[in-house]
């Protein structure tokens, strides 16, 4: 049986479902980030199922740096240790390899590096990213990968990429060997390969070419958002999801902004996830249809309409701009659980209309009235 089914297109837009052991998710998705098992601002599991969230990510290098991978396999996995019932997807911690650039050293084997917290020395190659995303027990993996700076050297990138498949096919073996054990909390789990390739054409087509014949349970664009343009990034993704298997669900990896979403699903991708709406949200930026709104300005602070008007999310039900103004800058956590809440809600209501309307066959139009709108500056 098909675990993705495609329900409608609209071009080259999809609505799909992709059927997991905890669930089945509505595609395009966006997954909100909870790195080390919980959304940053003070926003629990419960809160989640309140704001429409599908899947949670998570982090596999975060969460094996503390509590310990261990830790979560005795207390049942991750989704009982966080009482989150719905999908996980784990990130492999190949982008802290990215990341962690000063406090790495690559070889075949896998990665040396210092944990950011206490300094020691970790190992992380396929076989390690896998057997602690088995204890994490998630729903999807992600296969272990390097993510090259995409203004790399060719030569560099072509290499990098050539080890990323190589890796790849250590991981699908380890996690077969994995999900066939007794202990194994998920026998389901699931692995998504990743594409890598900067922004040369053709290593990313040759890539998204070979890792297709491996016929994973999915496919992510990985190494995009690190410093190209969107021009750039859109080029890549014209060029390589053609080459991805089209019965598999397609993630990219790490993006972006509501309009870089809209983009993306009009490319055929399927998975999103990004810090944005929380991290933004924590330092006072709000997504609305208007476009962002910055509430540290001057001129909110005795504005009584919510966030945006209409929005039926937790903080606009029940608080003023003003309001939520004086808890920032006041530095009350209050106000950064607040506007977390309205971006998160923002963001999967969007995702919500964008299902709606490629299932309406109406795409294009929305997305071009949800361009225009974002273009101003957050006034109704």
């Amino acid at each position: 049986m098909d675990k993705f089914k495609i329900i409608t297109t609209d071009g080259k837009a999809k609505r799909g479902e992709f059927s997991t052991v905890h669930g089945t998710v509505q595609t395009p998705v966006f997954m909100n980030v909870g790195t080390v098992g919980a959304i940053k601002g003070a926003v629990s599991s419960v809160d989640l199922k309140e704001l429409g969230t599908q899947v949670e990510l998570c982090n596999t290098y975060h969460l094996h740096v503390r509590p310990g991978d261990e830790v979560v396999k005795k207390m049942g996995g991750l989704h009982k240790f966080m009482n989150w019932q719905k999908p996980i997807l784990t990130d492999s911690g190949g982008f802290q390899v990215f990341s962690l650039a000063s406090l790495r050293k690559i070889k075949e084997e896998g990665v040396s590096f210092n944990s950011h917290i206490d300094g020691r020395k970790i190992f992380m190659g396929p076989e390690e990213s896998m057997q602690i995303q088995s204890n994490l027990g998630s729903t999807i993996a992600m296969a272990f990968d390097e993510c090259p700076p995409s203004k790399a050297e060719r030569k560099y990138i072509e290499d990098s990429v050539a080890r990323t498949t190589r890796w790849l096919k250590r991981c699908k073996s380890e996690m077969e060997r994995l999900n066939s054990l007794p202990d194994t909390i998920n026998k389901n789990q699931m692995l998504f390969g990743i594409n890598q390739g900067g922004i040369c054409d053709d290593i990313r087509i040759d890539h998204a070419k070979s890792i297709s014949e491996l016929e994973l349970d999915g496919y992510a664009i990985g190494g995009l958002a690190v410093g190209e343009t969107h021009e750039e990034m859109y080029h890549i993704l014209d060029v390589t999801v053609p080459e991805l298997p089209s019965n598999k669900p397609v993630y990219l990896m790490g993006v972006g902004t509501p309009a870089n979403i809209l983009e993306a699903v009009d490319r055929g991708v399927d998975f999103f996830d990004c810090v944005y709406p929380t991290r933004n949200g924590r330092h006072g930026h709000a997504y609305t249809n208007f476009g962002k709104l910055n509430l540290k300005n001057q001129k909110y602070e005795t504005d009584d309409r919510p966030l945006e008007p209409g929005c039926q999310c937790p903080a606009c039900r029940n608080h003023s701009r003003a309001y939520i103004r004086h808890l920032l800058k006041a530095k009350e956590m209050l106000g950064f659980r607040l506007m977390v809440l309205h971006n998160l809600w923002f963001y999967n209501t969007m995702m919500t209309e964008i299902r709606e309307a490629i299932e309406n066959h109406s795409f294009q139009q929305y997305k071009a009235a949800k361009l225009e709108g974002f273009s101003g500056n957050g006034e109704d």
